[in-house]
């Protein structure tokens, strides 16, 4: 039986905040990376997991034009694009898929993403999947909050100040 390779793309854009960054297959993305002022930092980043990726600057260009738009606080849904977590184990997948139903300008607590997915008592164990999510922004993991309102943890960031920008932004 043949197997079907598909070619992982990558392309970096600029936005408002800062230079972006999308990597995947023409069906489904694999990765995002948020925001940093360096494109290369941003192409270090993209393809710490994916080295043989090819450079497409029209990659996803539609998607491209939507997350310009979202930092420009337009209203942007991103619930339709495609991403591929296959390669994660069940409880991840099952967490992320429920992150993304959060809409935008809506938030959950922690506690809350693990009563959706049917594990009321894994608020620690959904801090740990997000803090690992593959595909910030399109997977909005910056929704997920503390059950007390404080922003909680954001390590798709070095910081908390993107996770409270983003939140801000959809206000």
């Amino acid at each position: 039986m043949k197997t079907i390779k598909k070619t992982i793309k990558y392309t970096i854009f600029k936005t408002k905040t800062g230079y972006f960054a999308v990597l995947g297959t023409e069906n489904a993305l694999l990765k995002t990376i948020l925001p940093v002022k360096n494109p290369k930092k941003a192409e270090f980043l993209i393809l710490k997991d994916h080295p043989n990726a090819k450079f497409d600057k029209n990659y996803k260009k539609s998607i491209q034009n939507r997350i310009k738009a979202y930092f420009k606080g337009t209203y942007t849904d991103f619930t339709d694009i495609h991403v591929n977590l296959s390669a994660l184990p069940p409880f991840t997948r099952k967490i992320l898929q429920k992150c993304r139903k959060i809409k935008f300008s809506q938030t959950a607590s922690y506690k809350k993403l693990a009563q959706m997915a049917g594990n009321p008592n894994a608020a620690q164990a959904v801090g740990n999947v997000l803090a690992k999510n593959p595909i910030p922004l399109i997977i909005p993991c910056h929704r997920i909050i503390k059950s007390d309102g404080r922003p909680g943890g954001f390590s798709a960031h070095p910081n908390k100040k993107m996770k409270i920008n983003l939140l801000k932004l959809e206000k």
